[in-house]
């Protein structure tokens, strides 16, 4: 099932498929390697739900709700913690 990075609960983790946009927000995220075809881990969410800590490529990044909403994935992993 496709979702958004923003819907993936913590302890998830998902193939990255798309990430939606244009100009600099789309190649930042690119650049900090949420690119199509990595593994991306939803680690920690912050308790009003913005930022979101994720894994990816084996670095910590924390992502605003708004660039999440942007990266389009599937989940792979539904272990929880």
């Amino acid at each position: 099932m496709i979702v958004r990075l923003s819907e993936v609960k913590v302890g998830q983790t998902a193939r990255i498929l798309r990430v939606e946009g244009r100009g600099s927000l789309r190649r930042r995220l690119i650049e900090m390697g949420v690119e199509p075809g990595a593994l991306i881990k939803i680690e920690r969410i912050a308790p009003l739900g913005d930022p979101i800590e994720v894994k990816v490529k084996g670095y910590y990044l924390s992502l605003r709700k708004s660039e999440a909403c942007k990266v389009l994935v599937e989940v792979v992993d539904s272990n929880e913690h």
